[in-house]
């Protein structure tokens, strides 16, 4: 571990042991949503759905927040909230959102850290305060205990506040600027976004998006926004798909799948996690000793470079799931 990261779970350790002094309550509710969510993978592909869902990219052709109509971004707080519960199972609470480890939780998302908007009933109530940034591709979630002297004068009609930006330093992060699944096509060149939409055809859409965007991870929201076709997941496998159609090219598009992820490990590049997809131009390899070096139908492969020739790609593997 580096030092620096030495430095901050220390911090946290002690901070963790203040805490369990002054708010044991708050305390058995962070190690709840812990015990549930170790890494926080669940917590993060809730948010990236919630995102996507406001998007509705298969519908709109929308990837980007900033496109959403005023009523929408209104809607996401309460999305956040219902998905969550869903996703952990969350008791309804007696007077706040949830019950997590019988105590009670107000859930409160904000686009940008410090925008939660605090009821007056959430006073003397933990908080878990939620945001997530598509620009920065990073989320946060922690735990606050509201006391009116943290929070700013509101002058809004229901009367809600805001965390003043001195005491948001109380919050008890769960995650802090972790990493959000990535929004490839925002994130994308602007040139090879324009190449991405620039066809009538769904097909042909995804087919360049995967020449596009080689070795990143690429969800099914993506995919969907990009064909928008309701046999969107058709549009990527063979027989057709943008795996037949790439082939010839020297591409190959690996899936969530057991075997795929393990051939992705082995060229070294981005494993397909649940309802992801990666490509990666490969060329067959010449030496068994070249690292990062996959054994595909019996052949050897690596990713290719930008001076490699272009050559037919293998067929991969029948798929073994996961999961």
């Amino acid at each position: 571990m580096h030092p620096l990261e030495d430095d901050a779970a220390a911090a946290i350790h002690i901070s963790q042991g203040d805490l369990a002094q002054k708010d044991a309550e708050l305390v058995r509710v962070y190690d709840r949503i812990r015990a549930l969510d170790p890494d926080g993978h669940r917590f993060a592909s809730v948010l990236r759905d919630t995102i996507d869902m406001l998007l509705n990219g298969e519908v709109t052709g929308r990837y980007d927040w900033k496109t959403l109509f005023k009523t929408e971004k209104t809607h996401a707080g309460t999305l956040v909230e219902i998905n969550l519960q869903r996703e952990f199972k969350f008791d309804d609470g007696l007077t706040m959102d949830y019950q997590i480890a019988g105590i009670d939780v107000d859930c409160k998302y904000s686009q940008q850290p410090g925008g939660w908007m605090i009821p007056p009933e959430a006073l003397g109530h933990l908080c878990l305060l939620v945001s997530a940034d598509d620009y920065k591709s990073q989320w946060s979630a922690g735990l606050l205990r509201i006391r009116r002297e943290w929070l700013n004068t509101g002058n809004n009609r229901d009367m809600k506040l805001t965390v003043k930006a001195a005491h948001r330093d109380k919050i008890q992060w769960i995650w802090h600027k972790a990493e959000l699944p990535e929004n490839v096509l925002l994130h994308m060149d602007p040139r090879d976004r324009d190449a991405v939409f620039s066809s009538k055809s769904g097909q042909q859409r995804l087919n360049e998006l995967f020449r596009r965007a080689p070795k990143r991870r690429i969800g099914r929201n993506v995919v969907r926004t990009v064909a928008q076709q309701k046999d969107y997941m058709k549009r990527v496998r063979g027989n057709g798909g943008a795996r037949s159609a790439l082939r010839g090219e020297g591409y190959i598009i690996m899936g969530d799948y057991r075997n795929h992820q393990e051939i992705a490990r082995q060229l070294g590049v981005p494993v397909p996690l649940e309802g992801e997809f990666v490509s990666v131009r490969v060329t067959e390899s010449t030496n068994p000793l070249d690292p990062h070096t996959a054994a595909i139908n019996g052949r050897l492969w690596i990713a290719a470079g930008p001076d490699d020739p272009v050559s037919l790609a293998p067929e991969l593997p029948s798929p073994s799931k996961a999961y």
